[in-house]
């Protein structure tokens, strides 16, 4: 079964940085794209950033400058680095990989990890 396990979140004061890894396993034939999305208390869950298999990156407008998407050689990790980090940063942080696996296309989610910016 695929499994996606993210790791670096934590406190950070504002202006801060960190860097979230999300590490993928299990069977999978291709990997289409992986991507960070965030969910804050009371709202809904939002894409932060995505990578494709051919290397393209889409952001969130409100984080360009700040939030840089990144993988290994071999997508067996996926990364985010968040500088000038702000309070309204603070979400939990999910890892997302669409796949092909016997000709078919599948997606499935890391359980997140939490940032939280504050002073």
């Amino acid at each position: 079964q695929v499994q996606l396990v993210e790791s670096g979140g934590g406190l950070v004061q504002p202006g801060g940085s960190l860097r979230l890894s999300c590490a993928a396993s299990g069977s999978i034939s291709s990997i289409n794209a992986m991507a960070w999305y965030r969910q804050a208390p009371g709202k809904e869950r939002e894409l932060v950033a995505r990578i494709t298999s051919g290397g393209g990156t889409a952001y969130s407008d409100s984080l360009k400058g700040r939030f840089t998407i990144s993988r290994d050689n071999a997508w067996n990790t996926v990364y985010l680095q968040m500088n000038s980090l702000k309070p309204e940063d603070t979400a939990v942080y999910y890892c997302n990989v669409r796949y092909i696996r016997f000709s078919r296309q599948y997606e499935h989610w890391g359980q997140g990890t939490q940032v939280t910016v504050s002073s």
